[in-house]
C-alpha cells in the first residue's frame, strides 16, 4: 500500500517540506483560470460602486441616529 501525504511529510527535512509546499503552489497556480482585462476593469467598477452605495446608506444612517439622539438628549 502507498504511505499518506502526512507520512511521507514527516520522513521529509525542513527543506525538502517547504520545497515541495512552494512546488505544489505553483502547481495549483497554474489551475487558476485567470480574469481577462475586461472582466477585471468591470469587477472592479462594481467593487467600487457597492462601496460608495454602503458608504452612502452608512453615512445617511448615521446622520439620521445622530439627530435623533441630539433632539432626544438636547
Amino acid at each position: 500500500m502507498s504511505e499518506s501525504h502526512e507520512q511521507v511529510a514527516e520522513k521529509l527535512g525542513l527543506f525538502a517540506r517547504v520545497g515541495l509546499f512552494y512546488r505544489q503552489v505553483v502547481n495549483e497556480l497554474t489551475k487558476v483560470v485567470w480574469p481577462t482585462r475586461n472582466q477585471l476593469t468591470t469587477y472592479t467598477a462594481v467593487v467600487m460602486v457597492f462601496v460608495t452605495f454602503v458608504i452612502a446608506v452608512v453615512s445617511l444612517l448615521d446622520l439620521v441616529l445622530t439627530k435623533i439622539v441630539f433632539w432626544v438628549f438636547g
